[in-house]
């Protein structure tokens, strides 16, 4: 279904497994994808397998942490293409950098604060950025964040890590408002942890040799909050993604869409 045929997406920390997976569904239906990152090699990969399967896709070194370059790549983009529909961050941050102690024992407010500037702070800028182009070319765009279910759990020595993701939540009902007058929509994905990927089974094996309690049973513990026998996937997020950029998704704004097949202990 080409749902997207003729739109002008950009997909930001494109080398990330989830907005590796955003970009293959959005090309999927149709829209012209750029894809950009610091790591351009893997880019190529991922722009050149898209393309592979009929996609169109084009790779850039883009610091998604870096206003200027944001602006730079972004304001290239709407004046070869005369506007920008899309916008996907799919920026993360590595086990270490979440905290990963009691937040009455984290030994500085950097390290409080640092999830904070790397997610919602990126979120922000590339947000930011894209929204003063889709106003400035008349496109009712759709901008999409993405976070993490931990925004609202209770777990644990991820206090920093859960309030960064909470921020992007409540940045995306905020922007929402802001923007809607001009036809833009602001949706948060938020994604349970998809076994699948490298990040998930990483952390999962750092908490068990952190903690001492065995892979399988951390694994068992996630599952056992799980509605129904089926878990969230990659490609489950990328074409939620492609829903919500659609027509048909027109319904969802301000949204906060969780993508994990129903947990009982997400609020």
């Amino acid at each position: 279904m080409q749902n997207l045929k003729d739109k002008v997406a950009v997909v930001f920390a494109a080398t990330g497994e989830i907005a590796g997976a955003v970009a293959r569904s959005l090309a999927g239906h149709g829209a012209k994808v750029y894809v950009t990152a610091r790591n351009l090699e893997a880019l190529k990969a991922l722009a050149q397998e898209i393309k592979a399967k009929g996609g169109w896709a084009q790779a850039a070194k883009v610091d998604a942490l870096n206003e200027e370059e944001i602006d730079k790549f972004l304001a290239k983009v709407v004046a070869d293409n005369g506007r920008l529909d899309v916008v996907f961050n799919g920026i993360a941050v590595e086990y270490s950098e979440m905290g990963g102690r009691p937040l009455a024992t984290l030994a500085t407010f950097q390290q409080f604060m640092a999830p904070f500037e790397k997610i919602c702070g990126s979120q922000f800028l590339t947000s930011r950025v894209a929204a003063k182009y889709m106003v400035q070319t008349a496109t009712e765009g759709t901008i999409l964040h993405l976070n993490a279910a931990a925004s609202r759990s209770k777990i644990p020595n991820l206090g920093a890590f859960s309030a960064a993701c909470a921020a992007v939540e409540a940045m995306t009902r905020v922007m929402a408002a802001e923007l809607g007058a001009n036809g833009i929509k602001v949706i948060c994905i938020s994604s349970g942890a998809l076994m699948e990927t490298k990040r998930i089974s990483g952390w999962i094996d750092r908490a068990s040799k952190e903690y001492g309690v065995p892979v399988d049973q951390i694994v068992a513990q996630y599952k056992a909050f799980d509605m129904t026998k089926t878990s969230p996937t990659l490609k489950m997020v990328g074409e939620t993604a492609a829903f919500l950029a659609s027509e048909t998704g027109i319904a969802f704004n301000s949204h906060v869409v969780d993508v994990d097949c129903g947990k009982l202990n997400i609020l």
